[in-house]
């Protein structure tokens, strides 16, 4: 989702991912028009969400239903930061992959060991036909899962192990959640049992 973060020459790099492809072409979308931008950038690790943005590690981040709102989901001690360019949203990009999860397994030597959500937030505002100003905003989610592992060929032991299996477990979920959505079941399996 990544790929190659740098920059060549104010654009992204040929081997950039898809993230800092997103974010050049949306600031070049916006070029002219009145906006602003926020991001953030969340981590699932074994069960456990982190904030990758916030300067403070210590700082837990809590998912809940909103009871006030119908199926709002909130995050409740995650940090949003607003960005003006491209530039500034792949580093926040990068700061925050620095701290991500991984490990060398004999598959992979930077295996990700977590799940995570750069998320992409922009207010525009635009005039109708009529001449009114309208705010408009949208919101790109940009998931990065961690790979299924066959723990055998990975050689992952010990903790390495127990991670791969709750990466596993985690993605099985994922799975239901998403099959529940598709047949729009009354019941979403968000929490595994």
């Amino acid at each position: 989702m990544s790929g190659d973060m740098t920059e060549s020459h104010g654009s992204y790099s040929e081997t950039a991912g898809i993230i800092p492809r997103v974010l050049y072409n949306l600031f070049n979308k916006l070029e002219g028009r009145e906006n602003t931008v926020k991001c953030s950038f969340l981590e699932l690790y074994n069960e456990e969400l982190r904030d990758l943005l916030s300067i403070d590690e210590t700082v837990q981040v809590k998912i809940f239903d909103d009871s006030s709102k119908k199926k709002a989901i909130v995050l409740q001690g995650m940090e949003e930061t607003y960005i003006k360019s491209a530039e500034e949203g792949s580093r926040l990009l990068q700061n925050g992959s620095y701290k991500r999860q991984v490990a060398a397994t004999k598959c992979n030597d930077l295996s990700s060991r977590s799940h995570t959500v750069f998320t992409i937030t922009v207010h525009v505002n635009v005039t109708d036909d009529d001449g009114e100003e309208i705010l408009r905003t949208g919101k790109l989610n940009l998931v990065d899962l961690a790979g299924s592992e066959n723990v055998g060929r990975s050689g992952a032991e010990n903790k390495r192990a127990r991670e791969a299996g709750m990466i596993n477990q985690s993605l099985l979920t994922l799975g239901r959640v998403i099959n529940a959505l598709v047949d729009k079941a009354s019941h979403v399996p968000y929490r595994r049992v």
